[in-house]
């Protein structure tokens, strides 16, 4: 037979003609010389996988499908869920066992691969983490711990939080109380300007909460040097003479301005002077 006729194992030189022989790479092999050469070998009986088993592999590691089993119970996890330890192979039911949580509410195992809440190290089963007062499951949406139980939000508001006497709605965080109302501290508003007054000083006229600048401008005594409101919410002192009043530092002479707190002085009609110019007129 000549040369271009044979059809010889690439690596040991046996004649593949009438033998089984398997292919890489453009590349023909006798199975003995391929099983040596290129086959992986089993994680679970340390035996090369030949050509005539199932390779089955897992993050670079291989088995034979007799040898893919869970590593506690034995059971085959040919074509079944499985979760891995510490390079271990567990069935699902093994894993669950052994380091799944359990639920809070019926402690069971949650199963790996299933939904589940998780709260400050607790656990439930979706179907499980439910309102305590409408008894519906919560999922993902907001809810708000109580004591012990948990509630969705509709549910605390109507069962716990206050209303506030602005909007009517429900105070969830935060608010602020004022006359043994409450508030939101966005609702909590001067009468007048409409400014938010919560952090900040404040005062009130028949139960109105008013700051302090409108207020000053609303109801405050005016000062007669400087026409400026004159309030002692804001530390001001002030002089009243006549049923007229000053800022202390607005209260001067008329005609030189010299201070007249504490000094005698001299009116002459609506004008107050000191002693000095009083004398000169």
């Amino acid at each position: 037979m000549s040369t271009s006729e044979r059809f010889d194992c690439h690596y040991c030189k046996e004649s593949l003609l009438g033998k089984k022989y398997i292919m890489k790479e453009d590349t023909q092999y006798c199975t003995k010389c391929y099983e040596n050469l290129f086959a992986n070998c089993c994680e679970g009986c340390s035996l090369a996988i030949g050509c005539n088993s199932k390779d089955l592999s897992y993050k670079d590691h291989h088995w034979h499908d007799q040898c893919f089993k869970c590593a506690k119970c034995s059971r085959s996890l040919v074509e079944k869920a499985f979760a891995a330890k510490d390079d271990l192979l567990l069935c699902t039911e093994c894993y669950a066992n052994d380091y799944s949580s359990k639920c809070t509410t019926c402690k069971k195992t949650v199963m790996p691969g299933s939904r589940k809440m998780e709260y400050k190290g607790n656990s439930w089963h979706e179907t499980c983490f439910l309102c305590h007062r409408c008894q519906q499951p919560i999922g993902t949406k907001s809810f708000i711990p109580k004591d012990t139980g948990y509630f969705c939000v509709p549910c605390f508001e109507k069962q716990f939080a206050y209303q506030c006497c602005a909007c009517k709605k429900a105070i969830t965080t935060g608010g602020v109380t004022y006359q043994d109302k409450p508030w939101h501290r966005e609702c909590f508003l001067c009468i007048s300007c409409r400014k938010q007054l919560s952090g900040q000083r404040f005062t009130s006229r028949e139960n109105y909460p008013y700051c302090l600048e409108c207020f000053s401008n609303l109801y405050a005594k005016k000062c007669v040097g400087c026409t400026k409101a004159i309030t002692s919410l804001a530390g001001a002192k002030y002089i009243s003479f006549e049923e007229r009043q000053w800022h202390s530092e607005c209260f001067t002479c008329m005609q030189c301005s010299v201070s007249l707190v504490g000094r005698g002085f001299l009116t002459q009609r609506d004008n107050i002077l000191c002693t000095d110019c009083g004398r000169e007129k």
